[in-house]
C-alpha cells in the first residue's frame, strides 16, 4: 500500500479526495493537514510515501511546504496538485524538490496514476506547463573550460538534454547541431534508455532537477 498524505486549505476538499484516493486498492490516505507546517508536523510522526499538496494555502504553502519535507531525514515525494497555472509558483516548487506538478482539473485516475509514478520515483508534470520550465529555471553554466556531464551520457548526449531542456524541438535541434532529425531522434532514443525515461518531457524535467538539486 502506498501511503498518502492530502494536504489541502478546504476541508471538502481533504475529504473528497481522501474518498476518491481510498477506493484505489493500492492507496492508503493516512492523514489529512490543512496547510504545510502541519503536514510537516504529521510526516514527522507517520511514515508517508506520498505528500499531494496543494500549493497555495495559508499559514504555510506548499512551496515552502515542499522545502521542509523534502529536508526531512526520510522525506516523502511530494505532487502538487492546485488550480493554479503559476509559472513562479511551479518553479519554486521544482526547485525545493517536488517530484511532481498536476492540476486540479484533471481526472481522479490522473491524480491516482500520478502518485503511483512519483512513489516509484519518477517525476511527472502536467504537460500543459512541462514545455514552460525550461524558460523558468535558469540554464546552467558549466565552468570554464568544464563542460556539464552527466553520467553515463556522452558530450553529445548531455548537448541534446540540455536543448531539449532549453525546448527546442527535434528539427530545431538538428538545425542548430547540424544533424539529419533522424540522427536527433537516435539520439533522443539512446538518451531515454540509458536514463530510464518515457519521453522527452521526463528528460527535461531530469535536468531541470539535477541542475537545481
Amino acid at each position: 500500500m502506498i501511503k498518502v498524505l492530502v494536504v489541502d486549505d478546504d476541508p471538502f476538499i481533504r475529504e473528497s479526495m481522501k474518498v476518491i484516493l481510498d477506493l484505489d486498492n493500492d492507496l492508503h490516505v493516512a492523514g489529512i493537514c490543512g496547510n504545510g507546517h502541519d503536514a510537516v508536523a504529521f510526516v514527522r510522526q507517520t511514515a508517508v510515501d506520498v505528500v499531494l499538496m496543494d500549493i497555495r494555502m495559508p499559514v504555510c504553502d506548499g512551496v515552502e511546504g515542499t522545502k521542509l519535507l523534502r529536508a526531512l531525514e526520510t522525506p516523502p515525494a511530494v505532487l502538487i496538485l492546485t488550480t493554479f497555472d503559476d509559472d513562479e509558483y511551479i518553479a519554486q516548487a521544482i526547485r525545493n524538490g517536488a517530484n511532481g506538478y498536476l492540476l486540479k482539473n484533471v481526472p481522479p485516475s490522473r491524480i491516482i496514476s500520478g502518485i503511483k509514478t512519483v512513489y516509484e520515483g519518477n517525476v511527472l508534470i502536467h504537460p500543459d506547463i512541462a514545455r514552460k520550465l525550461a524558460g523558468m529555471l535558469e540554464t546552467p553554466r558549466a565552468e570554464p573550460g568544464k563542460p556539464l556531464t552527466i553520467n553515463g551520457l556522452t558530450p553529445a548526449e548531455v548537448q541534446i538534454v540540455q536543448l531539449i531542456a532549453d525546448g527546442q524541438s527535434n528539427k530545431e535541434m538538428a538545425a542548430s547541431l547540424f544533424l539529419s532529425e533522424g540522427t536527433v531522434k537516435n539520439y533522443i532514443t539512446e538518451i531515454l534508455n540509458k536514463l530510464a525515461l518515457r519521453d522527452r518531457t521526463q528528460i527535461a524535467i531530469f535536468y531541470l532537477k539535477l541542475i537545481h538539486q
